[in-house]
């Protein structure tokens, strides 16, 4: 067990708090890879020669410190690789470190459902849940031509591989790009579409005016869904051009949740996350001619000075307001 998978947990008022912590995980390896808005990659070979410890051993010396540091608790996976990681993490629980060794890996993912594995949305499940491949050992033990023929030529291979335990993937070292992030928890497990839509409505109309309000615009826009059983889904979307409008982010956030195709999925939260920010004054959009455009830019920029004057609940969207 050499890489570890870390979700910091982090209230979304707190996020300014992740490059410190990755800062945490740097002083035990140079090989960190940053998973925004709250998790990251850590690969301890050289760390567990150097300490003379386990990762898992490490692992519970990286929990103390965030605690002691910086007063976050955090969930820990282990594994053999950054995949087999992040499926480790879905069974951690604070305190407690998930460890996948090398020669439990097939037996480990056999009971999964196919969707613990990361890159597997909630279409490519349902069509091989369709077919009885609603285990990630059955997909193991399926074959190849099947597996092709139902997502891919591409993604099939690699899905058997997967399911099989083959880990291919490496750390790669980054940093964590300029952002803003919003969450939009429901006080109860929420299977409304509609309820779900309210709250993404919500969090774009939040961050187009905090953008607004720092002179920024984003290039990508990501969306994260947070669902009842503890595991998430994370889709991004560049944007046809930098913007902080809000329209146009609601607009991109509607169109991830519809890609999803969530059907009576129990939703604990929904997130959107601006990514890749730059000054508003060195952007550049596409003159349109559409009045209602034009005049929607211009009714924005009146409830932006009636919010800094009044509070940022004296103007809102009137679905908002029921």
């Amino acid at each position: 067990m050499t890489i570890l998978c870390v979700r910091f947990q982090l209230p979304p008022t707190r996020e300014a708090a992740l490059p410190g912590l990755l800062g945490l995980l740097e002083d035990f390896t140079p090989v960190v890879q940053a998973l925004p808005p709250d998790a990251a990659l850590a690969d301890l070979r050289g760390a567990e020669r150097y300490f003379g410890r386990d990762a898992v051993e490490l692992a519970s010396v990286i929990r103390v410190r965030a605690l002691a540091h910086h007063g976050v608790d955090c969930v820990i996976g282990a594994g053999p690789g950054p995949m087999l990681a992040r499926v480790a993490l879905g069974e951690a629980r604070p305190g407690v470190t998930c460890a996948v060794p090398e020669d439990a890996v097939p037996g480990f993912l056999a009971d999964k459902p196919v969707a613990a594995l990361p890159g597997v949305g909630a279409a490519t499940a349902r069509t091989l849940c369709e077919y009885g491949l609603d285990t990630l050992g059955l997909v193991a033990a399926a074959p190849l031509s099947t597996l092709q023929r139902l997502v891919g030529v591409k993604a099939g291979r690699e899905l058997r591989e997967k399911a099989g335990g083959v880990d291919r993937g490496r750390v790669v070292p980054n940093g964590v790009s300029r952002s803003l992030a919003t969450e939009r928890p429901f006080t109860r497990d929420e299977l409304d579409p509609d309820r779900h839509r309210r709250a993404l409505l919500s969090a774009a109309e939040e961050l187009g005016a905090r953008l607004r309000a720092l002179d920024k615009v984003c290039r990508t826009l990501a969306l994260t869904v947070r669902y009842a059983d503890r595991s998430s889904t994370t889709r991004s979307r560049t944007l046809k051009e930098p913007t902080a409008h809000s329209a146009a982010l609601t607009r991109a956030a509607y169109g991830m949740y519809e890609a999803l195709g969530l059907q009576r999925a129990r939703v604990r939260a929904v997130a959107l996350r601006a990514e890749g920010l730059d000054p508003a004054e060195q952007a550049s959009y596409q003159l349109t001619f559409d009045p209602l455009d034009e005049k929607a830019r211009r009714i924005e920029e009146v409830a932006d000075r009636a919010r800094a004057k009044f509070g940022p609940h004296a103007v809102m969207p009137g679905s908002l307001a029921a």
